[in-house]
């Protein structure tokens, strides 16, 4: 049965060589006669899957050398409340930016740690835009100034990097990393789940300056402590072992399209392609402001939304799957990460333009 094009929010389409490779080597890895599952994380064979995935994306993401990265548990939501326990210093309070719906959450554990000051938010505009930087109202005593590089189910973006000054800037990037390059010396911290862009769901890269760490709250979990992890190399507790394999798997083979710059260069191509289809139609909108529209997400709703059922059902009988918007916003949602070929996109945008000629 031929592939289907997943649009997923995630967890997410993997590259179909990615996935070939994985399967190649499930039952014996590079000759070991085990599975990689089934090694010991502390053996020869894992611990060079392990520094091989961290020299990759040093080198992907261009990490200068005074930043730790460290492979961990827990997805994003799991740093919603680690990156207070750590960041915040003998701190009382953090600066957040209120986005969207991953926003909202990192903001409501941060609760639970510090006082949290919303410096810009977007509620009024229905989340649909990013508050212009001149309206931030940034604290000089904040720890820390958290936001969320792209929303996903708003299907909103930041096409910039805000300037924080001497505060250190931290960013959940999980459904936009590897999607193109940014400078990571902008950054204090940035934090990103595997199952969108980077692999599968279990592994959540976190990668921050080393100044930052070694002061955490008294109450962290040593699990959750920066510096006890990166003194273990991530390997605390026992690693998420497959999906950090996995999580290598895909550097690999996004360095072997040409790395970050290329994947920007598709990414941008295929958003632009989507978002021309939606505008150049009286059948389907989108909300997002243009400048803060989403590479990754793109949400669309049909003039109908009568029509919804029967367009979603048209949609995976052609093999387009996972086209339905969240439950909190409606309509449809295309997510095309890195894994989804231009042609996924062309197939969408046929069967888009054909579904408004039988029905507009």
């Amino acid at each position: 049965m031929p592939r289907k094009y997943n649009f997923s929010a995630g967890p997410a389409m993997l590259p179909e060589a990615v996935l070939k490779q994985a399967q190649e080597e499930l039952p014996d890895w590079h000759g070991s006669g085990a599975s990689i599952m089934e090694v010991s994380h502390r053996g020869k064979e894992f611990v060079s899957v392990h520094e091989e995935a961290e020299k990759d994306v040093r080198e992907l993401l261009d990490v200068p050398k005074n930043y730790k990265v460290l492979f961990l548990q827990g997805g994003a939501t799991a740093q919603f409340a680690t990156i207070p326990m750590n960041l915040l210093r003998g701190k009382t309070n953090a600066d957040y930016i209120w986005t969207g719906a991953w926003g909202k959450k990192a903001i409501s554990e941060a609760k639970k740690y510090c006082k949290v000051n919303v410096s810009a938010s977007s509620e009024a505009d229905k989340f649909t835009t990013i508050p212009p930087f001149e309206n931030w109202s940034l604290k000089s005593d904040a720890a820390y100034v958290h936001y969320t590089p792209n929303e996903t189910i708003g299907g909103v973006e930041f096409h910039w990097i805000p300037d924080t000054g001497d505060v250190p800037l931290v960013g959940d990037f999980s459904s936009t990393i590897l999607s193109r390059p940014f400078n990571v010396s902008r950054f204090g911290l940035i934090y990103a789940g595997a199952q969108k862009n980077m692999g599968a769901a279990g592994v959540t890269l976190v990668i921050v300056r080393d100044d930052l760490i070694g002061n955490s709250l008294s109450t962290t979990p040593s699990v959750f402590d920066y510096a006890q992890q990166a003194e273990a190399d991530s390997m605390l507790n026992t690693p998420p072992t497959y999906t950090l394999y996995l999580a290598g798997l895909v550097f690999k083979w996004v360095k072997k399209q040409g790395g970050l710059s290329a994947m920007a260069k598709l990414n941008e191509n295929k958003a632009n392609k989507l978002y021309a289809a939606i505008d150049n139609s009286n059948f389907y909108s989108n909300p997002v402001e243009k400048a803060s529209r989403s590479w990754m997400n793109v949400p669309f709703v049909l003039a109908n939304a009568d029509l919804d059922k029967e367009f979603l059902a048209g949609a995976e009988d052609v093999g387009l799957t996972t086209l339905k918007g969240h439950r909190s916003v409606g309509g449809m949602r295309a997510s095309i990460y890195n894994a989804m070929p231009e042609a996924g996109v062309d197939a969408l945008i046929d069967y888009m333009k054909n579904f408004e000629k039988r029905k507009a």
